[in-house]
């Protein structure tokens, strides 16, 4: 069922992305001669309208849409190549716009439907699943010494006086402040299991108030409550905001660290982590799926930005070096251009899924 859900959300997104580049090539007069779901051979035609074949096709991994002169090769007044460079760029552009306005519709809906989130004092009493979750630990403080580490769900917590169940984390350091320096035993949940972790509060740890005795953690209520369509609107779009900048930063420095082969390959995962993230997304509940798509979707836009052939951004790139040099780019060395370009983000995928599986079988 996992691979069935990833196939059918790769399609999803892929397909997205591809509808804005046909949106695009519409509008702007080019001639699209088929909008495929899945790679060829071909399994059926689904309909032709005007010079445009949409096609269902046997490898179920994506989608794609072939629009005539692309290749630098065309002919007419409706090829790619005869276009503006600004018609050919904003064709490019469509599919990363798609795909970002695609997982602001799914964040949108997923703040919907409900989905974990840091919940404030006046949200607490109307939200399910709420858990007090260790957002900080401090280092050198009696939580770090213990082993408690950040995400960490805190269910219970007992001493020799007595026993906290709760979620509100004034009540939280009101037990722990009262345990008068006694080692407190904490029920937590990490990774889906729980544990036990011994922790002895001790004073000094918290700067504004160091007579209280505390274990140095920041903690916040996280819990499912949906919201209004109206502030979800307008919540998705700061959040979506929010989750570009992080992952554009986080991608920038990964192939930084590719340059200085000093890439982190454990914060990335190739298509048997995403597989399971998407598995797993999908069996906490609708809302936190349409979170997971959200986040790919972001990440296959900017990472289609980045200029390398084959991808959008290295195409884009020629366009910008076309524009530059007042001519069009050699077919025959923007192919050879591309399989290198192809052949190289190959490569990158083979690495990081030869990394997924050794984590899995480690």
């Amino acid at each position: 069922m996992t691979i069935l859900i990833f196939i059918l959300v790769i399609v999803a997104l892929i397909v997205v992305h591809e509808f804005g580049h046909f949106v695009a090539a519409k509008l702007s007069g080019m001639r699209v001669d088929e909008f495929g779901i899945g790679y060829p051979p071909r399994a059926l035609t689904i309909a032709t309208a005007g010079e445009t074949a949409y096609t269902l096709n046997w490898l179920p991994f994506g989608g794609f849409v072939k629009i005539y002169g692309e290749d630098g090769e065309g002919a007419g007044p409706h090829a790619f190549s005869r276009q503006p460079r600004i018609l050919q760029t904003l064709v490019l552009v469509a599919g990363i716009a798609m795909n970002l306005l695609f997982a602001y519709v799914l964040i949108t809906g997923a703040l919907v439907a409900g989905t974990p989130r840091a919940l404030s004092d006046a949200e607490l009493a109307n939200a399910r699943d709420v858990e007090l979750v260790v957002s900080n630990v401090l280092p050198g403080t009696p939580a770090f010494t213990a082993g408690l580490l950040p995400a960490d769900s805190i269910l219970a917590a007992k001493d020799a006086k007595g026993e906290w169940r709760a979620a509100d984390p004034k009540s939280f350091s009101a037990f722990i402040a009262a345990s008068g320096g006694d080692a407190v035993a904490l029920t937590v949940k990490r990774d889906g299991s729980e544990r036990t972790i011994v922790a002895t509060p001790a004073e000094g740890v918290a700067e504004s108030d160091p007579f209280r005795f505390a274990l140095g953690i920041e903690v916040a209520p996280v819990g499912v409550l949906p919201l209004s369509f109206g502030a979800a609107i307008v919540e998705g779009a700061h959040l979506t905001w929010s989750a570009t900048k992080m992952t554009a930063l986080g991608l920038g420095h990964f192939f930084y660290g590719i340059l200085t082969l000093s890439a982190d390959l454990s914060q990335v995962a190739g298509p048997i982590g995403i597989a399971g993230a998407v598995g797993s997304a999908s069996s906490q509940g609708f809302g936190d799926l349409l979170s997971i798509m959200a986040i790919i979707s972001i990440n296959l836009a900017l990472i289609n930005l980045i200029p390398v052939p084959a991808l959008d951004g290295g195409r884009l790139l020629f366009v910008i070096v076309e524009s530059v040099i007042r001519r069009p780019i050699k077919a025959s060395i923007a192919g050879s251009i591309n399989m290198v370009g192809f052949a190289f983000l190959v490569l990158l995928m083979l690495v990081v899924t030869a990394h997924d599986i050794f984590k899995i079988v480690g």
